[in-house]
C-alpha cells in the first residue's frame, strides 16, 4: 500500500489497493485497534476541528482508517456528522495537494509518491474541462456550475466571472477550491450506508463516543440564516406560543431564546420578536438573551439537545426528519442544506433587519 493512497484515500486507486489486498473490514475492526482508533480520531476531529487529524505513521493504518471512518459515519447516521466528515476530508486533502503542487524539487526522486494537478483532474473527469490560461485557468461552464454551487459569496456567481466561449475564468486558488468540492462530493457519495451487524457490534463504543461529541457540540456556529418555516417543529411551536402571547415555562423560554441566538439573531431582534408576549418584559428578555450568548456570563449556552427537549415536554409535532436527528440545530441545518436558494429568504430581510443582513454577509 502506497503512502500516496494513505494521503488521498478517496482515490479510485486507493480503493483498488484495499480490494486487491483482500482486506476484511470485519476482521480489521475486531483485531486492529490502531486502525479503529485512528478512524475514530478521523471522525471526531472532523466534527470538532474541521480536519481529520494527524496521519498515522503506519501507511496501512492510515489507509484502512478511511473505510472504517466511513463505517462509523454511517452508523452514527446524523446529517451533520456526514457533512462535517466529508468537508474535513476534503479540506485536509486540499492542504496536502496544494503543498505538493507547489513543490518543485523536493519530490523529484519520489515522483510516484507525489500527486500532480493532472492526476486530480483525471480522477474527477475534469481533464477536458480545465484549460490553462496565461494566469489561472478557464473552466467549462458546466463543470464550474456543478462544483461552485455550494460556494458562498458573490465572487462565485457566474455573472461576476469572466466568461468566453462557454468557459469561466478562475484563479489557481479557485481551481483548488473546486477540486476540494469534487473531493467532498466523492467522500459524501454513498453515505450513510447499511453496515453488517458483525461490524456494527464491534464499533458500539466508538459510535457512542461520537454521538456524545455531537450532543455536546455547538452545532450553530456556522448558521446565520433565519427562516422560521424551516425551524424544527419544537421551535416552531415555541415561537408560535410566544407570538400568541401564551405563557412559557422557564425551560421553554430558555430553549427558544438559545435557538434564536444560535442562528444569528441579535438581542435587539429577539426582544422585538418577543415584545408581543406579555410574559416577556423587555428588560428580563434582554438580560436572559445576553446571558445565554455569554455577554453577561462566563458561558455561551447552546440550544438544548432533542433528549433535553423531550425530558421537559417541549418536543412536539415530530416529523420524519426528527426521527433521524438528535439536535434541533441538526434539524435546522439539514433543512437549510436541502432548500433551494429561492426558499432561503431571511426573516430579517423581510422585516427590515438591515444590520442583521450585513452581519450575516460578513
Amino acid at each position: 500500500m502506497q503512502s500516496l493512497h494513505a494521503r488521498y484515500p478517496f482515490l479510485a486507486a486507493a480503493r483498488e489497493a484495499v480490494e486487491a489486498a483482500a482486506v476484511d473490514l470485519g476482521e480489521v475492526v475486531a483485531t486492529e485497534e490502531a486502525v479503529t482508533g485512528r478512524a475514530l480520531e478521523r471522525v471526531k476531529s472532523a466534527i470538532t476541528e474541521g480536519t481529520v487529524g494527524e496521519p498515522h505513521r503506519r501507511t496501512r493504518v492510515e489507509l484502512l482508517s478511511y473505510p472504517v471512518a466511513r463505517v462509523l459515519v454511517s452508523l452514527v447516521d446524523e446529517h451533520v456528522c456526514t457533512r462535517k466528515y466529508a468537508s474535513a476530508e476534503a479540506a485536509t486533502a486540499r492542504e496536502r495537494f496544494t503543498a505538493e503542487f507547489e513543490t518543485t524539487t523536493e519530490f523529484k526522486s519520489t515522483q510516484s509518491e507525489r500527486i500532480e494537478l493532472r492526476d486530480l483532474l483525471v480522477e474527477f473527469d475534469l481533464a477536458s474541462a480545465v484549460h490553462e490560461a496565461e494566469t489561472g485557468y478557464w473552466v467549462d461552464v458546466g463543470a464550474y456550475l456543478e462544483l461552485a454551487a455550494d460556494q458562498r459569496g458573490d465572487r462565485w456567481r457566474l455573472v461576476n466571472r469572466p466568461l468566453a466561449d462557454g468557459r469561466v475564468r478562475i484563479a489557481t486558488d479557485d481551481l483548488h477550491v473546486l477540486l476540494k468540492q469534487a473531493i467532498r462530493h466523492r467522500v459524501a457519495e454513498g453515505l450513510p450506508f447499511d453496515v453488517p451487524d458483525v461490524i456494527a457490534d464491534e464499533l458500539d463504543a466508538e459510535v457512542e463516543q461520537l454521538r456524545e461529541v455531537l450532543a455536546d457540540l455547538d452545532l450553530t456556529r456556522e448558521i446565520d440564516t433565519v427562516v422560521p418555516e424551516m425551524f424544527p417543529p419544537c421551535m416552531q411551536s415555541l415561537l408560535d406560543q410566544v407570538q400568541k402571547g401564551e405563557h412559557l415555562e422557564h425551560h421553554s423560554r430558555f430553549a427558544i431564546a438559545a435557538f434564536l441566538t444560535s442562528i444569528g439573531m441579535t438581542t435587539d431582534e429577539i426582544v422585538d420578536l418577543f415584545q408581543v408576549n406579555p410574559g416577556f418584559g423587555e428588560e428580563a428578555t434582554r438580560y436572559q438573551v445576553d446571558h445565554i450568548r455569554g455577554d453577561t456570563s462566563p458561558t455561551e449556552y447552546s440550544t438544548p439537545a432533542c433528549s433535553t427537549m423531550m425530558s421537559y415536554g417541549d418536543c412536539v409535532n415530530k416529523d420524519d426528519l426528527c426521527e433521524r436527528i438528535s439536535h434541533p440545530m441538526g434539524y435546522y441545518e439539514q433543512k437549510l442544506d436541502d432548500a433551494e436558494d429561492d426558499e432561503l429568504v431571511d426573516w430579517r430581510e423581510e422585516n427590515g433587519g438591515d444590520d442583521a443582513g450585513e452581519e450575516a454577509d460578513a
